[in-house]
């Protein structure tokens, strides 16, 4: 089968964007999560679940038989990506730093933030990733802290290229880090995706482009904070997540 063309998929998104504005300005409310099967993320309509949700009876046996995490398995080499080999990765080195906030914009403690990222060419370590870029030894592309009293977590990483993953022809995913967060047990997680500002990739992602209001897609895009910047050592992105409310930021619900 032919893969659509980026014309086609472009098509399909502005058609859809067009049916959510006349359903909001009949009244319909604005809707921050996408669907969970959006035609043109090819993918989500195959395995976005169709089943109803699976009652568990019993949640404490959940958490017996899930895995076991305490504030002393997480060290400082966990958040610092570039110190995490004995070689000196490829690449921009950039601090991504934020707050995790409730609704009501109050810090949320204590919270386990892992992130997951392609390298400087585009590639993850992952046997699945047979992009033809180059891997980096020195750099595996995952991370993990504890949020502070603040409620903040801070990363050094590397900033990650953009790559090829095949939903339509010439698809490109835009520079991105998956975030993961867990509540207070491992049954309590979000996933998200924070991007970087000034991307031209954007326009053409179903993934990003999923999320129809444009007010909640901005969200997901990181800031660039001088001030977060080291002289001679790297580049400082602010990117506050806020966990629910009308300013919550995006998740990949049913992903």
């Amino acid at each position: 089968m032919t893969p659509p063309t980026q014309k086609e998929i472009s098509a399909e998104i502005a058609e859809l964007r067009d049916a959510y504005a006349k359903a909001v300005a009949d009244g319909a409310p604005r809707m921050d999560h996408p669907h969970r099967d959006y035609p043109p993320y090819r993918s989500s309509v195959l395995r976005h679940p169709k089943r109803p949700l699976v009652t568990v009876h019993d949640p404490e046996a959940v958490e017996l038989t899930g895995p076991v995490f305490g504030v002393t398995d997480v060290t400082e080499l966990d958040r610092d990506l570039t110190r995490q080999h004995t070689g000196e990765p490829l690449g921009e080195r950039i601090v991504v730093t934020g707050r995790v906030l409730d609704r009501d914009g109050r810090p949320v403690r204590g919270q386990l933030v892992e992130i997951w990222q392609a390298n400087a060419a585009g590639r993850y370590v992952h046997q699945r990733d047979q992009h033809p870029a180059p891997l980096d030894p020195n750099f595996t592309g995952v991370g993990r802290c504890l949020t502070d009293d603040d409620g903040r977590y801070t990363f050094t990483t590397i900033k990650p290229g953009p790559y090829p993953w095949r939903n339509h022809d010439n698809a490109w995913r835009p520079a991105h880090i998956h975030f993961s967060l867990f509540g207070t047990a491992f049954t309590q997680r979000l996933v998200t995706q924070m991007y970087f500002p000034g991307d031209p990739l954007f326009r053409y992602d179903p993934i990003m482009q999923s999320v129809t209001d444009d007010a909640a897609r901005q969200r997901m895009v990181a800031a660039y904070d001088h001030d977060l910047s080291t002289p001679e050592w790297a580049l400082g992105y602010r990117w506050d997540i806020v966990l629910d409310g009308p300013a919550a930021t995006w998740f990949e619900e049913g992903r």
